[in-house]
């Protein structure tokens, strides 16, 4: 295991090390895709942390696991780390299903700390003396979550080591107090004149001096900087750094000192997003999460939702466009870019986003708020009190819905229909084209009240966008007929319609624009002529849409035979958008195999 090698390593030699393994993330990422500025940005960190703690025996935890690719080079996946986010290889992630040493497993932002508190309590418990560490990025540290465990660490004795890495960035560029904070102290210029100095002293310090003592020429400076002290030490821990988090040697000898300390301790370290590859250093954002090379480039939803925002805007002064740290990945830097003035990027606060749209929606605005469906689950209780209950009016566009591809389960929108069905008040709305898309967004838009849910795949498509924005139109949300069959009826919600439509079967095709509310209409037209009926929809089957279609039937009296189709009870892995809908039956093979079996029964059952 590498583990044991780099701790018999020159630091000549670690340097050395620390290139190679900067050339393969850059190799494998731009060849499957994935986390590639935030990786460089951690290479000598990983290598420091890991020649003082051991996650073999110490519980390190690295807070979203989208930086810790250095991590699974180094513990024992070295091999394996081609298949990174490719189907039944590695995952882009930290997670316990591949090794005990990705201690907790992550994907969303600012779980680390309060599960570090949970780790020390439990070795407490145990009698089990080991370290505890936390890696956390500046951009997740402003995550409710992760603010809350921070004040808890004084009240329960903590002993936890905290490793700030702060680049500036989370995936746009940080916003709020604490990144002013965090700017403040990395910017401030005894810490500028001081490092040289800090520097000397620890590598001609071996024994005799407390840390403390060594890094008084940052601490003098750093006091005072918020009302006589700073924000951590304002939290009861102490605060060492910042210090340059690409120097191994440093990094080394500062973690060594901190390690044996009794109370709970930030390090905090400065870090380049995408160091070693100058086009991830140049925009670190747009190398946030690289596409493989050579993949032709596509419009999204997420870029479309962007443009038709920005469009209606121009005559619409309510709209205003609100976003949790992603205002590139939802497309709203394009809105961004055309109306500053009504953009609003919270950092990573989706219920800070959703009650601020509520206040605004109750006031005469239109918000809309663009959140990817697996982080707005973080908001639900939001979602309920202080949009729902008040029929708040604002517009929910939920990102990702649907199987998401090759970030995997802790990414894929698979549970928004399911906990929002139940909510009172929300209209819930899922286009099958990007055309219906902007058609939808514009409808919505032009009379917005009350909430009303918009949720749209990660997907990309070849289209003309100035055509799709020249054929925007108010329409009619109800379903709509597409075909008409004698077999089976199926109810088809969201863009898997273009997968029903493949299907080599007499059957008829439903557009269920809306999933709630449902058009009763129409369902008691299917349920006439029909005594076979298939739902499909990309989600979660157990309390879904096709539930929901089913209770109405039942309530209606039919005694025909209902399908559902969706996600069993089981957490998706991650692929390929493509493979997971082929694993999953839900392409137009797998759910013309299903439905066969299912009209093949009825056909039988007829003769009898």
């Amino acid at each position: 295991m590498i583990l044991d090698e780099i701790r018999r390593m020159s630091h000549e030699e670690l340097n050395r090390l620390a290139e190679e393994i900067r050339k393969k993330i850059i190799d494998v990422v731009l060849k499957n895709g994935g986390h590639l500025a935030s990786n460089l940005g951690t290479v000598e960190l990983t290598l420091a942390l890991y020649r003082v703690f051991d996650p073999r025996k110490d519980a390190i935890i690295w807070d979203t696991g989208h930086q810790a690719y250095t991590h699974k080079i180094l513990t024992g996946r070295d091999e394996e780390f081609y298949t990174i986010r490719s189907f039944g290889g590695l995952s882009g992630f930290v997670t316990r299903r591949e090794t005990p040493l990705d201690w907790f497993g992550t994907g969303h932002a600012g779980t680390s700390i309060a599960a570090a508190l949970g780790f020390e309590k439990a070795f407490e418990f145990l009698k089990e003396k080991r370290h505890v560490v936390v890696v956390i990025g500046d951009g997740a540290l402003t995550s409710g979550m992760a603010l809350e465990a921070l004040n808890q660490l004084k009240n329960l004795n903590s002993k936890i080591k905290i490793v700030l890495n702060d680049n500036g960035m989370s995936i746009s560029r940080n916003v709020g107090g604490l990144a002013y904070h965090l700017s403040k102290l990395r910017t401030n210029p005894i810490y500028l004149k001081g490092k040289k100095a800090l520097k000397k002293v620890l590598e001609k310090t071996e024994i005799g001096f407390e840390l403390e003592e060594e890094m008084r020429y940052l601490r003098d400076g750093l006091k005072g900087m918020i009302q006589g002290t700073n924000f951590f030490e304002a939290l009861g821990l102490k605060y060492f750094g910042p210090f340059d988090g690409h120097n191994i040697e440093l990094l080394e000898k500062v973690l060594k000192r901190v390690k044996e300390y009794e109370y709970p301790t930030v390090v905090h370290v400065v870090t380049r997003k995408g160091k070693g590859f100058e086009a991830a250093e140049k925009d670190p954002t747009a190398y946030h999460s690289a596409s493989p090379v050579g993949k032709p480039k596509k419009l999204s939803y997420s870029e479309l939702l962007g443009y038709v925002l920005s469009k209606i805007a121009e005559h619409d002064k309510k709209i205003v466009a609100i976003t949790a740290a992603m205002a590139d990945g939802t497309g709203l830097s394009i809105f961004q870019k055309n109306h500053p003035e009504r953009f609003f990027d919270l950092g990573i606060t989706e219920q800070t986003c959703v009650t601020f749209g509520a206040a605004l929606g109750l006031q005469g605005m239109k918000p809309v708020v663009a959140i990817y469906s697996t982080f707005l689950q973080r908001a639900f209780d939001q979602i309920v009190h202080d949009v729902a209950l008040q029929n708040a009016s604002v517009l929910l566009a939920i990102d990702r819905s649907g199987v998401v591809g090759e970030d995997g389960p802790t990414h894929h929108g698979l549970f928004d229909i399911n906990y929002l069905l139940p909510i009172p008040n929300i209209k819930i709305i899922s286009p099958s084209s990007p055309q219906e898309f902007v058609n939808v967004i514009y409808t919505v838009l032009s009379d917005l009240d009350g909430p009303v849910v918009v949720r749209y795949p990660k997907e990309s498509f070849e289209a003309d966008l100035n055509s799709l924005l020249a054929n925007m139109k108010n329409i009619d949300l109800g379903w709509r007929v597409i075909r008409e069959g004698k077999d089976a009826a199926v109810i088809v919600t969201g863009t898997l319609l273009k997968e029903v439509l493949r299907i080599p079967l007499d059957i008829t095709v439903i557009n269920a624009l809306t999933v709630k509310p449902l058009d009763v209409r129409i369902l008691k037209e299917i349920a006439r002529n029909h005594r076979l009926i298939f739902t499909v929809e990309e989600a979660m089957k157990i309390g879904g849409f096709g539930s929901y279609v089913a209770q109405k039937l039942r309530e209606m009296g039919w005694r025909g035979r209902v399908v559902n189709i969706g996600v069993n009870d089981h957490f998706v892995t991650h692929g390929s958008r493509k493979e997971l809908l082929e694993m999953l039956g839900m392409d137009s093979k797998g759910l013309s195999k299903t439905m066969l079996t299912y009209i093949k029964v009825k056909s039988e059952e007829g003769k009898t």
